[in-house]
């Protein structure tokens, strides 16, 4: 099926960034590359790169194939920098200077970002878990919240979904939302849409695809009927975050118990040594933004075994790997753009159910109604 066959949906999400569909690839790193952020920008939705583990020159790279792999240069796509991790505001820079459609930020405050974003017409969409994170990011300007909910895969928050979208869009009623935590199919954006939502973002679903880099192994492990929407851990005692994992050997091992306070101030100084930051500087931040520190050290010891996963398919000596619920939705690995028909089909036709079950409700109203007063 072709895109320019399926029919299309008119939010504030595609309206704002000019695409055809309210899809969104989130960044997920070793996994939103180029070729797969292109494909889902190519299909209608908007990608986003992850600059998690890339160099500034790596990204400015990853940014210049992406456009060499869309189908005309008018196609939106974004990158995505968590602000408080190493790296990132220097990532940042490189998406500005190359004036990048969609800049998508968390953990960090962006309002330098939303500026020189908005010189060019760019937009800054902030990844939140919570009304209290919502105000600030709405405050600095962004021009739209990624609501991520409790059964997302990685950092989601304590809110499901189903009560996240809503009290979002009760709180911000101006602002354009993505909803991220529980969507994989049509039904699930019909879904999204009802509940105030103007796009949602699947990054388990768009990870078990053939344009995915995503380990054969791990794919096959996501899409396994005997691995369901249950089988997954949700605690922070793998990476200081509450984060939400495959709940496999490897993983069960690594979620057990946190990490103590003289590994993690070991992690912190490994971390340090490794970005080439001289130890005294690593110091004062133990001791005044022990949090902080904290959060960075945990993240960054969890990059091996997230590697292990996304990378090589070991799930069950070392890799963890994030996955939301969806999991249990999840059953094959289609291409991208057959994916996208897939779910507006879906969408299209869960959407006509329900309007005719409410036409079935109205004459079933009227035939009571005769009744009790004949």
């Amino acid at each position: 099926m072709s895109p320019s066959s399926s029919k299309t949906i008119g939010t504030r999400i595609t309206h704002m960034m000019g695409c055809k569909y309210p899809l969104i690839l989130p960044g997920m790193s070793w996994i939103s590359t180029p070729e797969l952020v292109a494909a889902v920008s190519n299909s209608g939705g908007i990608g986003i790169l992850a600059t998690g583990p890339l160099t500034p020159e790596q990204t400015r790279a990853s940014i210049h194939e992406i456009r060499q792999r869309l189908h005309n240069p008018q196609i939106p796509f974004g990158i995505g920098a968590t602000l408080l991790m190493p790296g990132a505001h220097e990532n940042a820079k490189v998406a500005l200077e190359e004036n990048v459609p969609l800049i998508n930020v968390s953990l960090g405050k962006p309002d330098w970002i939303v500026s020189a974003a908005h010189d060019y017409g760019g937009k800054v969409l902030a990844t939140v878990v919570n009304g209290k994170h919502g105000a600030s990011a709405v405050e600095s300007g962004v021009d739209a919240l990624l609501v991520t909910g409790h059964e997302a895969a990685a950092h989601g928050g304590d809110v499901t979904s189903l009560v996240l979208i809503p009290a979002m869009r009760q709180r911000f009623p101006e602002i354009p939302l993505v909803a991220a935590g529980g969507f994989a199919n049509g039904q699930g954006l019909h879904a999204a849409l009802a509940l105030g939502a103007d796009a949602i973002a699947m990054g388990s679903r768009f990870a078990t695809t053939v344009e995915s880099p995503l380990a054969t192994e791990t794919k096959q492990a996501i899409i396994d009927p005997n691995n369901t929407e249950s089988d997954t851990i949700y605690n922070k005692n793998f990476d200081g975050i509450p984060a939400r994992v495959m709940k496999k050997p490897a993983s069960i091992r690594a979620n057990a118990k946190p990490a103590s306070i003289p590994t993690v101030i070991y992690r912190a100084f490994m971390a340090a040594k490794s970005m080439n930051i001289p130890l005294w500087k690593v110091l004062p931040g133990l001791m005044t933004q022990w949090d902080k520190m904290y959060t960075v050290a945990q993240v960054g010891a969890a990059t091996e075994a997230i590697m292990a996963a996304t990378v090589d398919g070991d799930l069950d000596e070392n890799g963890v790997q994030f996955v939301g619920q969806t999991q249990g939705l999840i059953t094959d690995l289609p291409h991208v753009d057959q994916l996208v028909q897939r779910i507006m089909e879906e969408t299209a036709l869960s959407s006509s159910q329900l309007a005719d079950r409410f036409d079935e409700a109205i004459d079933d109203t009227t035939i009571y109604d005769e009744n009790r007063t004949g």
